[in-house]
């Protein structure tokens, strides 16, 4: 962008969204990782009626717009991003209990696995593999989410979405057009926004319900790093698990600079302090380059990249 289309920019944001334009902020205390440059500027939305009039006026001004929820499936880079980023901080949740159902309503900006404990909580079945994951309600909807053999497409009854430029609809399930990992919002990146998203649960006990989450709880103890990470750095190939193959290829425990692949599960890369986004780009490469080389199999990123990459790959 032009320093002049960048001062009609940000004349454009000022005049519409005043002193809650922010300019030149880091996004690494936003991102599981800890990672990232600063964005050129940021909105921040805290309920879900704030998040579509911030959407509806960006895309009437016709500035095209990135959305951070958790930060937990992206990967920012050093130098930043440029244009605007909306930090979606959309939290309610309201669980609708009768005699024969019960369901969950949450907005996109929620933790999913406190969305997920609550439900737990009360005796409610249906996300328990959702109590330890990452992220937002949002991002869980855009990502089919998922753990411990459930994820979103089982569970989703219907997400409410706004679509460029003012069209807001009930989403079923069936629309949203959900694979492994993938839907069609995070195939159409920028058309639309989840606002919110209704989970159907089951009546259980907690006791019930609590035994399942401990249960998983171990398991992820067991297998997956703790510290700031990612999550699953890439999806599974079919018929194999990514953490197995870059395992085979001799690399757990690589590390470039402060990044390093977890020397408990190949598939988590781990931020050890201080870390750059080029750093862990270079082992993702590094881990792509071996298993292609050593298998001919091409592994697929699960998060995204996101900002200005001076490299002449784009995953």
């Amino acid at each position: 962008m032009s320093s002049v289309a960048q001062a009609e920019l940000r004349q454009s944001l000022r005049e519409a969204f005043g002193p809650r334009l922010r300019e030149g902020v880091p996004l690494a205390p936003y991102t599981s990782a800890r990672i990232g440059g600063p964005a050129d500027f940021l909105l921040s939305v805290r309920s879900g009626s704030e998040l579509e009039t911030v959407c509806r006026t960006l895309w009437g001004l016709g500035v095209e717009f990135r959305m951070l929820g958790g930060g937990s499936n992206v990967l920012v880079s050093d130098a930043g991003v440029r244009g605007v980023i909306v930090l979606n901080q959309a939290k309610d949740a309201d669980f609708a209990i009768t005699d024969q159902q019960a369901s969950v309503t949450a907005e996109a900006g929620a933790s999913f696995g406190s969305i997920a404990r609550r439900a737990v909580d009360q005796g409610l079945s249906g996300l328990e593999w959702a109590a330890t994951i990452p992220g937002t309600v949002g991002g869980a909807i855009v990502g089919n989410a998922g753990a411990f053999g459930g994820d979103v497409s089982q569970v989703l009854k219907v997400a409410d979405i706004l679509q460029r430029p003012d069209r807001r609809e009930q989403w079923p399930v069936e629309r949203l057009e959900y694979s492994y990992r993938t839907s069609w919002l995070k195939r159409h990146p920028g058309e639309a926004v989840v606002l919110s998203g209704t989970f159907g649960l089951q009546k259980a006990t907690q006791d019930a319900t609590r035994a399942r989450v401990a249960e998983f709880g171990a398991k992820r103890q067991q297998t997956q790093p703790p510290g700031a990470s990612w999550g699953s750095m890439f999806m599974n190939p079919p018929g194999d698990h990514a953490g197995r193959l870059i395992e085979a290829a001799g690399l757990k425990g690589t590390r470039q600079g402060a990044a390093e692949i977890s020397t408990r599960h190949a598939n988590f890369f781990i931020n050890r302090g201080g870390a750059t986004a080029a750093d862990v780009w270079a082992l993702i490469e590094k881990a792509r380059q071996e298993v292609r080389r050593q298998t001919g199999i091409e592994l697929e990123l699960e998060i995204e990249r996101l900002g200005e990459w001076n490299v002449s790959r784009i995953a």
